[in-house]
């Protein structure tokens, strides 16, 4: 497995959260009414030759050698496609110090939500071009997540891409299963990508996808087979590995397809090297998780990754879940459970109510009552230098 190993010196951190979306299948949840609690955190200025990269050590996200636990949301974006399209520096800005004050530390990202004027692909699949824009953008975004300490992870693709109703749709399926056109991707998008953040240490960690399982399942997206989806993300996470320190992971809807308790593990080490060679293999897990899944994969907050059914070789996060908590549980409840259970982190969906999940008025109470219950691990340089 490829994971950031370099030394880290102390540095203060105060994060926030990540976003991403909840699949085509809506949660049946309980809304949980507490008030937000602000909490007042100090960011001290680090030492410009501090680094406060995110790693991977013994199963577990570190920074400086010290265990973070990513009390995390999904802000998957303001205005669909804002970057490269209608980007409100101001929002971003203005949401970022929010969720730093609640004691939020990384947030979900998607930085292409379907937009053929982002990525702009031929025919044949192959990229033609990059809008300039998007990169404007998003060099303004990860300034942003540097002002306020927030750790990102981008999401490059969704499953909105391969729909019969988006532009474009036919040839971002041959994008994915034509090795002219993956290739093209990667050197196109994949490797500038990283190569222009992966040294900005609050860019820690590349979701290649969100949610491929509907690109397998539905019809609408085209039902491309799991294993032509697996090759192509190993292939995608070897060049992010192989052209910066970045982690890698993909946004699974659901726990079937990494898991060997249900359809088997697509993701596994062993076939990811199969696929793209030895520096391949995903770094986490991410997987999402509804209310409606429970009968069909058991519910996660109160179970460890492992009897869950995930590889413990390596850290899982859930990422995705509604904000409004769900019938068992509270929103609050279950981030401290999750904790408790061994998951590394939890990212709700969404900070900033894109949907009716819910935002901060319900995922605000869990994040503030986290931050008091393990400041520690959420601000692991802060508490290393107090």
């Amino acid at each position: 497995m490829s994971v950031k190993t370099k030394s880290l010196s102390a540095v203060c951190i105060i994060i926030a959260a990540f976003c991403a979306c909840s699949g085509n299948i809506p949660a049946e949840t309980a809304a949980n009414t507490a008030s937000i609690t602000t909490v007042t955190t100090t960011a001290a200025t680090a030492p410009s030759s501090v680094s406060a990269e995110v790693t991977i050590e013994n199963g577990k996200f570190t920074v400086n050698g010290s265990e973070i636990w990513f009390n995390g949301v999904n802000t998957p974006w303001d205005n669909w496609n804002d970057f490269g399209g209608d980007f409100d520096e101001a929002f971003w800005d203005s949401h970022f110090a929010e969720l730093q004050k609640l004691g939020c530390n990384s947030s979900r990202v998607w930085v292409n939500c379907n937009g053929m004027s982002i990525v702009r692909l031929g025919t044949d699949g192959t990229v033609k071009s990059v809008n300039d824009k998007h990169w404007q953008d998003l060099d303004k975004l990860f300034e942003i997540a540097e002002k306020y300490q927030i750790y990102l992870m981008p999401t490059l693709l969704s499953f909105d891409h391969f729909k019969d109703s988006n532009t474009g749709y036919e040839a971002w399926r041959t994008l994915v299963s034509d090795d002219t056109a993956t290739q093209s991707y990667i050197d196109n998008y994949v490797i500038p990508f990283v190569k222009r953040y992966g040294d900005n240490d609050y860019c820690f960690a590349v979701d290649l996808c969100n949610e491929p399982d509907w690109v397998y399942e539905n019809a609408e997206s085209g039902q491309i087979d799991m294993n032509i989806l697996a090759e192509f993300f190993a292939k995608c996470s070897a060049a992010v590995h192989d052209n910066s320190d970045l982690l890698t992971t993909v946004g699974l809807a659901m726990t079937k397809y990494s898991s060997e308790k249900h359809e088997g593990n697509y993701y596994s080490d062993e076939k990811m090297t199969g696929y793209a060679g030895e520096s391949a293999p995903l770094d986490f897990w991410s997987n999402h998780w509804y209310y409606w899944e429970k009968p069909w994969y058991g519910y996660p907050y109160n179970t460890s990754p492992e009897d869950f059914g995930l590889d413990p070789a390596k850290p899982a996060l859930i990422g995705e879940c509604s904000a409004l908590g769900d019938a068992d549980m509270t929103l609050a409840e279950q981030y401290k459970s999750s904790y408790d259970s061994g998951w590394a982190g939890i990212y709700a969906w969404t900070s900033n109510k894109i949907d009716d999940n819910g935002g901060l008025d319900e995922c605000g109470p869990a994040l503030s009552a986290m931050n008091e219950y393990i400041p520690e691990k959420i601000h692991p340089l802060t508490s290393a230098q107090s």
